[in-house]
Parts: structure tokens; sequence; C-alpha cells
């Protein structure tokens, strides 16, 4: 949080810029930063969780990071399938038998580096360095009990573009809500309503064709 007193118009502000994670509140993703800029803050050209660079380059990810294993497996919820209760429950994360799970560094929403830590409830540091060498999102993730939100690097100006799938998934989800919501849409507002949606459609069918990557 930043300095001041902590209260509802402050708390309210971080979570519009992204001063948070997702958790089971068994792992924990603290002061998350790239290449220096910390998430939810403003970086030095006055965008929030925004890493500007010139060209392609090698950056550092850091993190202070916690999570609470029981000493003894529970291999019931260990094995269960993910479209099961309780989805996010940081046993599954376990890494066999130990008391160990792994932080997985985030760029596009692939892994691309891991480190495992032990699992007792201390906080402990985290670094990664990677390359980066086209405009991209990046975040650290406990699979699947936390995750952080993403710090933007943005090389050469030029817009994030993640892949083809990841664009047709998001234009795919824009006509499944469309069809869960259209019956509960007043009838005199859906012409409305369907033109938003449309707006919608047609922002994610422009990133899939600008995108070069599958």
């Amino acid at each position: 949080m930043p300095a001041g007193p902590l209260d509802f118009n402050a708390w309210a502000a971080g979570l519009r810029d992204g001063r948070s994670y997702v958790g089971d509140g068994k792992s924990h993703l603290l002061d998350f930063t790239v290449g220096g800029v910390p998430v939810g803050e403003k970086s030095p050209t006055g965008q929030i969780s925004q890493l500007d660079l010139e060209a392609p380059n090698t950056v550092t990810i850091t993190a202070r990071v916690a999570a609470r294993l029981n000493e003894t497996p529970n291999p019931e919820i260990q094995n269960r399938p993910l479209d099961q209760k309780p989805y996010w429950d940081i046993e599954r994360a376990r890494i066999a038998e130990e008391r160990k799970v792994l932080v997985e560094l985030i760029v596009n929403g692939q892994a691309v580096e891991t480190q495992e830590i032990v699992a007792n409830g201390e906080i402990v540091p985290v670094q990664f360095e990677t390359a980066i060498d086209r405009s991209s999102w990046v975040a650290l993730r406990i699979f699947p009990s936390s995750h952080t939100n993403p710090v933007f690097v943005i090389v050469d100006g030029k817009p994030i573009r993640a892949s083809r799938r990841s664009a047709q998934w998001c234009l795919d989800a824009v006509e499944v809500c469309w069809n869960a919501k259209v019956n509960r849409i007043r009838e005199e507002e859906r012409d409305a309503a369907r033109e938003a949606y449309n707006v919608a459609s047609q922002t994610y069918q422009n990133i899939l064709e600008d995108c070069d990557v599958d």
C-alpha cells in the first residue's frame, strides 16, 4: 500500500491499479516487481504496472513468496481433478511428497522458468532473470494456488500480442458470454448490448489478425 491511512478509498485504489494478487490464503506473492517496476505502481514513464524497453533485453523479476503445506501429504486432494473442489488448494501444488512447491515465472501465459520453495509458511525471496524479446505481460504464480497481476513490458513501443490462441480464446469467450446473458437483458436494451459485444468481438479479431505467434 502507498503511504497514508489504510481506508476504503486507498484499498479500492489499490485494486484499481492492480496492487493485488489472487490466492487460496495458503500461499502469498508479495512485492512483485519486473525490471524494478512494482505491480500496481507507476513507472518512470507514468504508466501503472508498465516497464518500457527500447529494445529486447533481459529483465530481473523479484518477489517475496510464502506457502504453507501440511507436513503430511493429502493424496485425496493432491490427485483430485482440477474441476473438483477444493479447486485452488495449495495441496495441489505439492511436489511429489515433499513439503515444497514451484514458483513459476509466467510470460504471455506460459511458464518459462521455475523455482522451488519450502512450503513451511516462511517468507522467502525469489528472483528470476529472463529475456524479453517482444512486448509481453509477466506474472508469477504457484499453480493453482495463487497468481499475481501482470506487469506489462513494452518493447519498442509495440502492443502486446501474446498469441493467436489467446486472442481466439477471448474472441470465443465474448460469444459464450453473450449467449449466457442475452435472455437476461431487457428486450429494448438488447440491440445496444449486442452492439457493445460486437465492439469487443472486433477488438479481439483485430488483435488476432495482428498476432504473428501461434
